[in-house]
């Protein structure tokens, strides 16, 4: 058994190079491929996996005929290795962006409802004090942002935890819940109606979360639920301007929390049909990393952040 003082040791002269091999190993799963990958000959790569192995005292990898897989010990390795050297190409940029006399950037990953509200504003008050700050945003479902979060890839998610990978890593900040209404384009034969049901829900077309998703799988149990079958003519797609477009063109329905298209029912372009959909999403919040220190730039877009969400959500969780 490896002990934490020799596996500690290890680990702190393990290079960049090694992790990357480790990254090409794991992506390529082959010792051949890995090294024309990471520009480097074949027996180069194997003294530099073999190396690792030496430094940590464990098997990283398993070799057989059709190539290599990771092992338990290199699965560990892996997940660590890709967001360090995430956080190394991080530092280099804010370096960059400091030395050329700037405050940095932030990279912020959001889902739909806040993506078209709180994070617009927050970015704009960050602009209005800070313009040399690059930020980056992201929209995405949860689990896809989070797992960048996790990798570090990314310094903040407006998002939801939705299962316990990672989550003993992570700090949620709730800020408000986000109950989901059916949305269709104004004239929509079913608009003018007094009530709708699920039946009448499923003679339309639908635009859908991809499958994977947690609101994907609520849907479908909301129409099975009213002993319907869940709609089969759907387009599948999480991009928000694909989805309004879809909708004010077509009799296609979708189902989107109200804030999110806010402008286009005010302006009585789209409108919300008078049923019970259903279906409710756990509270979004702001999600960081516990062990992470935030650039002056990421910092500031969170206070921007928290600031904003004071002022949306005053009846916050």
């Amino acid at each position: 058994m490896v002990q934490p003082t020799t596996g500690w040791f290890g680990a702190t002269r393990l290079k960049t190079r090694h992790l990357s091999l480790l990254l090409h190993l794991y992506e390529q799963r082959s010792v051949l491929r890995a090294a024309e990958a990471a520009n480097m000959t074949q027996p180069a790569a194997s003294k530099l996996l073999a190396e690792m192995e030496a430094l940590l005292g464990v098997p990283l990898f398993e070799r057989h005929a059709r190539g290599v897989e990771p092992t338990w010990y290199g699965q560990a390795l892996i997940r660590r290795a890709r967001s360090a050297l995430s956080e190394i190409g991080r530092a280099h940029d804010e370096i960059a962006a400091l030395r050329d006399g700037r405050m940095g950037q932030a990279a912020i990953g959001t889902v739909v409802n806040p993506g078209t509200n709180l994070i617009p504003q927050a970015i704009a008050a960050v602009k209005r004090d800070f313009p040399d700050i690059l930020i980056k945003v992201e929209m995405d479902y949860s689990r896809p942002l989070v797992a960048k979060l996790l990798d570090g890839q990314l310094d903040i998610v407006v998002g939801r935890i939705l299962g316990p990978e990672g989550a003993g890593e992570l700090d949620f900040e709730p800020l408000a819940d986000e109950p989901h209404a059916v949305i269709a384009r104004a004239g929509h034969p079913l608009a003018g109606r007094p009530q709708v049901t699920h039946a009448d829900l499923v003679e339309y077309g639908w635009i859908m979360p991809p499958a994977a998703s947690v609101l994907r799988s609520r849907l479908d149990a909301a129409f099975l639920e009213q002993g319907v079958t869940p709609p089969q003519d759907i387009v599948e797609t999480a991009s928000l301007p694909v989805i309004i477009h879809l909708l004010r063109h077509s009799d296609l329905l979708t189902a989107l929390p109200v804030e999110s298209v806010a402008p286009y029912l005010q302006t009585g372009q789209m409108g919300v049909l008078p049923v019970d959909l259903g279906v409710r999403m756990e509270f979004f919040g702001i999600i960081r990393r516990r062990d992470q220190v935030l650039s002056p730039g990421a910092e500031r877009v969170l206070q921007a952040l928290r600031t904003t969400a004071r002022r949306l959500y005053p009846d916050r969780g």
